[in-house]
């Protein structure tokens, strides 16, 4: 009964097309009221607009000791993918359930909410506290609001686990991510007169080969016994775009790229290298035109998941997991913005991060059993003194 509970629950939270550029509203409103109906009050952390929130909800008595259940309720488009079904309706076949957000990561959020019921009947002596965010999936936008909020009005957690799909293995220590947006305005000038304009385009060609050392500086100070594939920060330009003619000397040109931090980079070493530069160019620039500029905006900033020496978050999976060891995952998730706000975090969640954003996404029916028998034994020892 149990895993009927628990996909039937899935079933509903993939039935609410939650992609990033969707309102999450029905979705977490759905949420509030199912809380409702057992007395739990849910809080709703907005947005500006008002269009997405988040929520989070304590069941249980609200002392210090909780334990946070966190997951993301946004998912990745599935326009221009070959699905065999709908997306949105899950279809359980031969052991697996396939719909957008099986994997990463409505199925960890469901199985929670399938639980409530258990929750709810136990004696919990601390509390257990619901967490769903939105927009992760466009870079962790969403969630410092919540923890803002969670860190404020609950008494202090003992752990956050966040259940991105790592096949209910503990992971303790993943990259950053960070995304930044460098536009370059120069001066217009007919190309057989290039000694009057500044060009865009050539500019953040300079910029870009620059990015390109810093890439090369951390591969030569790579950490091969790290268990991070590839074993150093990453820095990597994914789009660009300028100029208006062949024979125009560019006024404009952008380019967004990203750094993958590794936990004991810092972000700001790059950055930070990155503005000289950019003001070296500036200075010769605007001896040109003085109306010459090179502007770059945060698009996304996730810090990584360090590694916590007796973490209080891997010690509570040890226990319920029966595993000895951490491992580490070269994606980002909200787990190091809980712990950047003092909470001891893992990540630890059902399905592989293989299936995720593909077409045909699909979760085993084994992993939620084991997922449910994880947040059963989770109830359990809340029930503890």
């Amino acid at each position: 009964m149990t895993q009927k509970k628990a996909i039937e629950f899935i079933s509903k939270l993939v039935s609410f097309d939650t992609n990033s550029a969707k309102s999450n509203l029905d979705l977490i409103n759905y949420v509030k009221d199912y809380l409702a109906g057992f007395d739990i009050e849910s809080t709703l952390v907005y947005n500006d607009d008002k269009t997405k929130a988040n929520l989070f909800a304590v069941i249980g008595p609200k002392v210090e000791g909780g334990i946070i259940l966190s997951g993301h309720t946004d998912c990745v488009p599935v326009e221009g993918q070959p699905w065999d079904t709908d997306p949105f309706t899950v279809v359980e076949k031969d052991g697996y359930l396939y719909g957008r957000g099986v994997a990463d990561m409505k199925s960890f959020s469901a199985i929670n909410l399938s639980l409530v019921p258990e929750m709810v009947k136990a004696d919990l002596k601390k509390p257990i506290i619901l967490a769903l965010s939105y927009d992760e999936e466009v870079g962790c936008v969403g969630a410092p609001f919540m923890i803002e909020e969670i860190v404020k009005q609950v008494p202090k957690p003992a752990a956050a686990i966040v259940g991105e799909p790592t096949l209910m293995k503990m992971v303790n220590a993943h990259k950053g991510i960070n995304v930044f947006k460098t536009t370059v305005t120069g001066q217009e000038a007919h190309s057989s007169k290039i000694h009057l304009g500044v060009s865009a385009v050539m500019t953040a060609a300079k910029l870009v080969c620059f990015l390109e050392g810093q890439l090369n500086h951390y591969k030569e100070n790579s950490f091969p016994d790290s268990g991070f594939e590839p074993p150093y920060t990453t820095v990597h330009v994914g789009m660009i775009e300028g100029g208006t003619a062949p024979n125009i000397v560019s006024r404009d040109c952008s380019f967004f790229w990203d750094v993958r931090d590794m936990p004991w980079d810092k972000i700001s070493d790059i950055k930070d290298r990155f503005d000289a530069y950019c003001a070296e160019l500036l200075e010769e620039m605007r001896k040109v035109s003085p109306g010459c500029d090179i502007v770059t905006e945060v698009i996304a900033a996730a810090p990584p998941l360090a590694p916590e020496e007796e973490g209080t978050a891997e010690a509570i999976c040890r226990h319920l997991t029966g595993q000895n060891t951490g491992s580490v995952v070269p994606y980002g998730t909200e787990g190091g913005q809980f712990q950047e706000a003092g909470v001891s975090t893992i990540v630890c969640g059902p399905g592989s991060i293989d299936q995720a954003h593909k077409a045909n996404e699909f979760i085993k029916v084994s992993e939620v059993d084991k997922a449910v028998d994880f947040i059963t034994k989770l109830i359990a020892l809340q029930t503890k003194s």
